[in-house]
């Protein structure tokens, strides 16, 4: 690639040294076919440039020709507005008159409907009259009052019969002048169309040789380069000739030394390519088929690897299969709680109990480094406790692991490839994880090795024990979840009442440092029992059920909200108050004095 692009350095260089140089090629005989091709070309160049500049001027002419036409247009359409304007005016008084002749019509018209109703009442008022027996005594004197009274019609209606012609004679006149005036109108529109379709159709046509002149001068253009192009043959001949004899153009010496700079940077690809083509020859085949089958097997190790950490679930605790309870600390909220720091201040051993063997790992500032704590517990065969714990700090852990690794108390070992540090008697540290360390005795940092690189079975994500885990809120200050409820007082100090830990087949708790202290418990009721029997215990007497053994401590400030989900599932939110929030966490930490402790266990 690079000698192709130096190639077409050295070619553009050429030519140009030949453009410049054409005085300087007729000195040379054997140019004289390349220079007697560049005058043709440059002749058929000069025809084509003719070409263009006549178009041009066509062009420059016709515009000319639309501007006129686009001027007289405009003339012409003023020149017939102006005759309609007085026709509009005209048209506008016609109608105006004929509205009004049409109104006195229909008046006359009313007027003499009126007289002939009239009339009809008169005559019937007569007829009445003398349709009365006995007839009254005044019937002569009325008589004659209607009959003067009709008698006075016919002269009316006479009256309106004229005034009714004379309507109408001045109807038929104003409709005649509207009808004139419209013809007239119509006839200055008709005018005025056609103008405007004649100019459209010239200005069209106009357009259209526009068009035409135009593309034939794109065209002219396209010819005109095509024969610049021609000439770049000749031009690279003489320029590669001038360059071969070392003669360069007055007015562009740097021209020469570029051609010779380019000629010389090709020679040298030229040259690379022939050793390397030399080595190449002189390669074992068999070594380089070994060679690109390492490259392959390293990408598609690299290739599993990647695949590997992408599908790995984010923030997942790697926890071995058998757990069965797990305790999940919070410590960036036990670092910014108001109540934790001063729980912290007058008990200090109750932060480092809480965590357990998290405590113990040296250059981790757990409230200040670390994220969260979690602590796995579960019995071996024999019932005896197994604590797995796993440490997850802000970022990445370098520092931790230099810290370990200069400490002369522990000693370095491996654990199926992944480094394990030790310390006598029983305390060990590995990595697990970008930010993530097992801490804890040696043979459960082991196994959180082996569970994490998935040489051991571990808890499922879709486990009923991690999905209830995971409902709990990951921000609350502590998280606690058993499918062994009954055990939790073999693990921590007693903390729920016997009747609710012999109902649950699992029990999950969550606390929020807030101010009050906000709690969450999840139940799942044993197959035995109804969920609703015990939401309505709860609710009728949560003293009974949502209490500290042995001490007068309540869980909860008010009743408890209680949620049924589904046929087993409750779900209770309470506040707590100060006192039995701490006595929670103390009893977790197993900091709490000993003597409920012991009253628990012979209450057992």
């Amino acid at each position: 690639m690079a000698l192709r692009h130096e190639r077409r350095l050295l070619q553009k260089s050429e030519i140009n040294l030949g453009r410049e140089g054409i005085a300087q090629a007729a000195n040379f005989p054997e140019l004289r076919n390349e220079i007697v091709a560049l005058k043709k070309l440059e002749q058929e160049q000069k025809e084509v440039a003719l070409r263009i500049a006549r178009i041009e001027e066509g062009i420059k002419t016709i515009e000319h020709e639309r501007q006129q036409n686009a001027r007289e247009q405009a003339e012409a359409i003023a020149k017939l507005e102006a005759e309609k304007k007085p026709l509009l005016q005209q048209r506008a008084q016609a109608k105006n008159n004929l509205d009004v002749c049409e109104r006195e019509l229909t008046g006359v018209e009313r007027r003499i409907q009126e007289s002939e109703a009239a009339d009809r009442d008169l005559l019937k008022q007569i007829s009445d009259l003398h349709a009365l027996d006995p007839a009254p005594a005044d019937l002569e004197a009325r008589s004659a009052d209607i009959t003067a009274r009709r008698a006075r019609l016919p002269d009316e209606r006479a009256e309106f019969v004229r005034a009714r012609l004379g309507s109408a004679e001045a109807v038929r006149l104003a409709k005649e002048k509207l009808n004139t005036a419209e013809a007239e109108l119509s006839a200055v529109e008709k005018n005025m169309a056609r103008t405007r379709s004649e100019f459209e159709t010239r200005d069209r046509k106009l357009n259209d040789n526009i068009r035409a002149q135009q593309e034939a001068a794109r065209e002219a253009r396209t010819r005109h380069q095509i024969v610049e192009e021609r000439k770049n043959p000749a031009y690279l001949s003489i320029g590669r000739h001038l360059a071969e004899k070392g003669v360069a153009p007055p007015n562009a010496p740097h021209l020469l030394a570029e051609a010779h700079r380019r000629r010389e940077a090709v020679d040298s690809h030229l040259k690379h390519k022939a050793e390397l083509a030399l080595l190449s020859s002189q390669i074992d085949k068999q070594e380089l088929r070994k060679f690109y089958f390492s490259v392959f097997s390293v990408l598609v190790l690299l290739a599993l690897i990647l695949l590997v950490v992408f599908q790995s679930p984010r923030g997942r605790e790697w926890l071995p299969q058998e757990t069965d309870i797990i305790l999940s600390i919070n410590a960036e909220q036990f670092e910014r709680a108001n109540l934790a720091k001063r729980w912290r201040g007058e008990d200090p051993k109750l932060w480092p109990a809480l965590v357990g063997a998290a405590a113990s790992v040296p250059g981790l500032n757990l409230p200040r480094d670390a994220v969260r704590v979690t602590r796995a517990l579960t019995t071996n065969e024999a019932g005896e406790p197994r604590e797995f714990n796993l440490v997850q700090a802000r970022r990445a852990i370098p520092n931790v692991i230099s810290t370990i690794g200069n400490d002369k108390t522990f000693q370095k070992r491996s654990k199926s490839g992944l480094p394990v540090w030790e310390r006598p008697p029983d305390f060990a540290i590995a990595r697990v994880g970008p930010a993530t360390l097992a801490v804890g005795a040696p043979e459960e940092v082991d196994e959180l090795v082996l569970v994490r690189l998935g040489m051991k079975p571990d808890l499922k994500i879709t486990g009923q024990l991690f999905d209830r885990f995971q409902a709990l809120d990951r921000d609350s200050a502590v998280r606690l979840i058993s499918r062994a409820p009954s055990d939790l007082s073999r693990v921590f100090h007693p903390i729920f009442a016997r009747e609710l830990l012999n109902v649950s087949q699992l029990l999950g708790l969550a606390v929020n440092l807030q101010n009050p202290v906000k709690a969450r418990v999840l139940i799942k009721v044993n197959p035995s029992k109804n969920a609703a029997d015990l939401a309505r215990n709860l609710r009728d007497k949560p003293q009974q059920w949502l209490n500290f053994p042995d001490s007068q401590l309540l869980l909860y400030l008010q009743p408890p909200e209680v949620q049924i989900h589904g046929n087993s599932n409750l779900e209770l939110r309470f506040s707590m108050p100060e006192a039995s929030a701490r006595l929670l966490f103390e009893r977790l930490a197993k900091t709490d004095t000993p003597q409920p402790v012991a009253a628990y266990y012979t209450k057992q």
